[in-house]
């Protein structure tokens, strides 16, 4: 399991990209933050895996609401982020990987946070299935890693296109384990972190002062 938020920064864990495995794999456990493995159970058939339950999130302190879910698909090199909603329409996210491996990159934007500004990367694996949850003021931003990546995403409010934004993903200090090799336009063009003036509080409430 990761470290306790507000441990220091761990080392990072050398894992083998060709093995299935999911976890925390380098920066600073984010307070919030909650990584849990998922059950897989296999038969004949094939496979089942529960993906959300409301009373574990809740017991995780973790904000259980969904409001909307998405699935996209990445091919290996591909990165998307880093995104996050500006308030009112700010939300918390939970994330899984149901085909392939990503490489999970989340960025705390909360002024005032324990952990403000900490990176955190995590490797999500199918093989291995894991489920991340992202509380609201944070960004979030993955690259694929195997051929293939599917993601489902779990959001806390509607998607608002006003205020839909992100900060760059190459601002941040992150050392992607593949050369960028497609970054859509919108993505390209997003602000960088330094210099950010975030809108967060410190439990990802809006900052007073902030619409």
């Amino acid at each position: 399991m990761p470290p306790e938020a507000g441990a220091g920064t761990p080392p990072a864990l050398i894992v083998d990209p060709t093995e299935p495995w999911s976890g925390l794999v380098s920066g600073r456990a984010i307070a919030g933050v909650v990584w849990a493995p998922l059950v897989r159970r296999e038969d004949a058939r094939g496979w089942f895996t529960k993906v959300f339950q409301h009373s574990v999130l809740s017991e995780d302190g973790a904000d259980p609401r969904i409001a909307e879910a998405y699935l996209s698909q990445s091919t290996r090199g591909v990165v998307r982020g880093l995104h996050f909603q500006v308030p009112p329409h700010h939300h918390a996210k939970t994330v899984t990987v149901v085909e392939g491996a990503v490489f999970d990159v989340i960025v705390d934007l909360r002024a005032g946070s324990p952990t403000e500004g900490a990176v955190a990367c995590y490797r999500l694996d199918a093989e291995r299935p894991a489920r991340l949850h992202l509380p609201a003021g944070t960004a979030h931003g993955f690259q694929a890693v195997s051929d293939h990546a599917t993601m489902l995403y779990l959001v806390s409010t509607e998607h608002a296109p006003d205020h839909d934004t992100g900060v760059r993903f190459d601002s941040a200090g992150i050392s992607w384990p593949i050369e960028p090799v497609v970054v859509s336009e919108r993505d390209a063009g997003l602000p960088p972190l330094g210099g950010f003036e975030s809108p967060f509080g410190p439990a990802g409430e809006p900052r007073s002062g902030t619409r």
